[in-house]
């Protein structure tokens, strides 16, 4: 019998998703260790993950502890997806590097610039116009790539949804996060990016993170910025999250 995978994350950030989505569209047992973003530089995640960034696995199964989620993703697919349900077999050779090429630009371009848009967009004290516009800008022009790849067809690769696919839910899901706009009409301009989408979130594997991450949002009392509730600014956050560090390490001296 399959051990659960543990994943570690932080409710609100969107790469540990993915992972969690690959492993309900597989039906693999897992269990999610869901931490406050204040203790992601601290044992015992740190000493998983050196990086300090969601997700990371624990897989008790093969004794596997990875981090990086395109890593994981990839990880999964070679473990646990024996039946090819999300990916092709070796004598597709286009088709099976070609899902690899899909995950590596969505990890490479998508996430970083998603990332960085919603940060000046939102939470950089700052607002500069040019950085601005230079990252908003690049995310238009990542979905515009995909609208074009997508017409006509529903999948990037091949005839059925793949990893390649999944790998690109979360972040194009809170896309009204990362640039100023209606959630609604966040997909207005791309539709081939709008009908991909709904395909994939209208799927129970989808309904059942949704429900997770806003279980774990409520339990830690999140903001969608990952920020506490009511807390102005991510440097009052950082500030709160150095003094509680301080207060730890004066009582250790009593």
């Amino acid at each position: 019998m399959t051990k659960p995978i543990r994943v570690w994350l932080t409710p609100t950030i969107p790469n540990p998703w993915k992972v969690v989505l690959v492993l309900n569209e597989l039906q693999v047992p897992y269990e999610i260790v869901a931490f406050r973003f204040d203790d992601i530089k601290k044992p015992p995640f740190i000493n998983l993950n050196p990086n300090a960034s969601v997700p990371a696995i624990e897989d008790p199964n093969t004794g596997v502890v990875l981090w990086e989620s395109g890593a994981i993703v990839s990880y999964i697919i070679e473990r646990y997806d024996k039946d090819l349900k999300l990916t092709y077999p070796d004598d597709r050779v286009q088709d099976k590097h070609a899902l690899n090429q899909w995950l590596h630009f969505q990890m490479s371009l998508q996430g970083p610039f998603f990332h960085h848009a919603g940060w000046f967009n939102f939470l950089h004290p700052e607002k500069i116009a040019s950085v601005q516009d230079r990252f908003n800008n690049e995310c238009k022009r990542q979905l515009g790539v995909l609208d074009g790849v997508l017409e006509g067809k529903e999948w990037l690769v091949g005839e059925k949804m793949t990893y390649a696919d999944l790998s690109f839910v979360p972040w194009n899901d809170i896309l009204h996060q990362c640039i100023p706009m209606v959630a609604e009409d966040r997909f207005k301009e791309i539709p081939n990016v709008q009908a991909w989408h709904d395909r994939m979130t209208s799927r129970d594997s989808w309904k059942m993170i949704a429900d997770a991450r806003k279980k774990a949002m409520e339990e830690q009392d999140l903001a969608w910025t990952g920020m506490p509730q009511g807390m102005p600014t991510y440097q009052e956050y950082l500030d709160k999250i150095a003094k509680g560090d301080e207060t730890k390490a004066d009582h250790k001296g009593d």
